[in-house]
C-alpha cells in the first residue's frame, strides 16, 4: 500500500509515483538504485540473487519524485527462500505506476528473456526497458539489440544506460517522470529510502561476508541485527550470522577468528561512513540447519517481520 502523500505545496506539473525495477540476477538493479539516490541503500555483489527484499529508493527532482522499488532477480524458485524472493517481485508490481525492465545488454537476447517479457505483458501500465552495461557492449551491436527488443514488446521507451558509470541515467529519470501522474511527493525531499538503519546494517554485513566468502557460503548466510543501541558517543550493533552447517561456521570464523574479524572491520568502516557515527560492531555465528527450506526462518529475513518482533518486545517491556 502506498504511503500518504506529503502535505506540502508543489509547483504545478510536479509528478510522483512508484516504479518497480525487474530483471534477472546481476542485471545491475541495485547499482542503479544506489546511483540514482546518490548513496548506498542496496548491497551490490558479483554473486547473483543477493537482493532478498524489496528495497525502496527515493529520487526527488524539481520536476517530481520517483520511488524506485528494487527487487530480487527473476529466477526459477527451488527453495522456500527462492519462493519468498519471487513473492517479493510479485508484490512489488502491485500499485506501481511504471514498470522498469532492466537487462544486461552484454548478455541480452530477447528470446531468452521470456520470463522478463512475461512480466511486462501482464502489467497494464507503461513499461520502459533499460539496457544496462552498455560500456561492455560493442557499439555496432547496440542498435540491432534495441530493434530486437522493440519487435518483442511495445515498450514506452528503450534506453541504453550504464548504472556503474551513470551514462544515460539522467535521460532514464526524465523518461520515467514523463510517464508518472501529477501529484505531490510521497516522501520528504531529503529522504532516500524507507529502509530502517538496522536493516541496512544487516545487509552491509552480509555483503562483506559474501565478498570475503564468495565461493563458500553466500546463499547459506542470513544476518539478523539483534541489538542497535544509540548513545551520545557510540552506536552499538550486535548481529547474528546464520549458516546451515558446522563447516560453514568454521569457514566464516576462520583461523583464530581472522575471517570474521575482517568482515567486521570492513562492515564497520562502511557503516560509519554511511551513518556518520562511531560504531561498535559485534558479530556472532550460529548454525541453523537448512534454514533456506524453512518458510518461518525465511520469513524472519524480512525487515518488516523483524520490526514487528521488536515492537512486540518493546510493548512487553513497557
Amino acid at each position: 500500500m502506498k504511503p500518504a502523500k506529503e502535505n506540502v505545496e508543489k509547483k504545478q506539473g510536479f509528478r510522483s509515483g512508484f516504479v518497480a525495477i525487474i530483471g534477472r540476477p546481476n542485471a545491475g538493479k541495485s547499482t542503479l538504485v544506489n546511483h540514482l539516490v546518490g548513496q548506498k541503500i542496496a548491497i551490490v555483489t558479483s554473486k547473483p540473487q543477493t537482493t532478498r527484499n524489496r528495497i525502496q529508493g527515493i529520487v526527488t527532482k524539481p520536476e517530481g519524485q520517483i520511488v524506485f522499488i528494487d527487487t530480487p532477480g527473476l529466477h526459477e524458485a527451488d527453495s522456500a527462500l527462492g519462493r519468498q524472493m519471487m513473492q517479493e517481485v510479485a508484490a512489488a508490481l502491485e500499485g506501481i505506476d511504471v514498470l522498469l525492465l532492466m537487462v544486461d545488454a552484454s548478455r541480452a537476447e530477447p528470446r531468452s528473456d521470456e520470463l522478463l517479457l512475461e512480466k511486462a505483458q501482464r502489467f497494464r501500465g507503461k513499461t520502459i526497458l533499460a539496457l544496462n552495461k552498455i560500456d561492455r557492449l560493442p557499439k555496432p551491436k547496440l542498435l540491432p539489440l534495441m530493434e530486437s527488443f522493440a519487435r518483442a514488446f511495445d515498450f514506452a521507451a528503450i534506453l541504453p544506460i550504464s548504472a556503474l558509470t551513470g551514462s544515460g541515467c539522467d535521460e532514464l529519470v526524465k523518461e520515467i517522470l514523463n510517464h508518472l501522474p501529477e501529484g505531490p511527493a510521497y516522501f520528504p525531499e531529503d529522504q532516500v529510502t524507507d529502509q530502517p538503519e538496522r536493516f541496512l546494517a544487516a545487509e552491509i554485513i552480509r555483503e562483506k561476508a559474501i565478498q570475503v566468502m564468495y565461493h563458500e557460503v553466500p546463499y547459506a548466510l542470513a544476518v539478523f541485527v539483534e541489538k542497535f543501541e544509540e548513545t551520545p558517543k557510540l552506536l552499538r550493533i550486535e548481529a547474528l550470522m546464520n549458516v546451515e552447517r558446522d563447516s560453514q561456521k568454521k569457514i566464516l570464523i576462520g583461523h583464530k577468528g581472522e575471517t570474521i574479524k575482517k568482515i567486521g572491520t570492513e562492515a564497520r568502516k562502511e557503516l560509519e561512513a554511511i551513518l556518520g557515527a562511531k560504531i561498535y560492531l559485534g558479530l556472532y555465528v550460529k548454525v541453523a540447519p537448512d534454514w533456506r527450506e524453512n518458510p518461518q526462518k525465511v520469513r524472519e529475513l524480512d525487515w518488516r517481520h523483524q520490526l514487528e518482533g521488536l515492537e512486540k518486545a518493546n510493548d512487553q517491556e513497557e
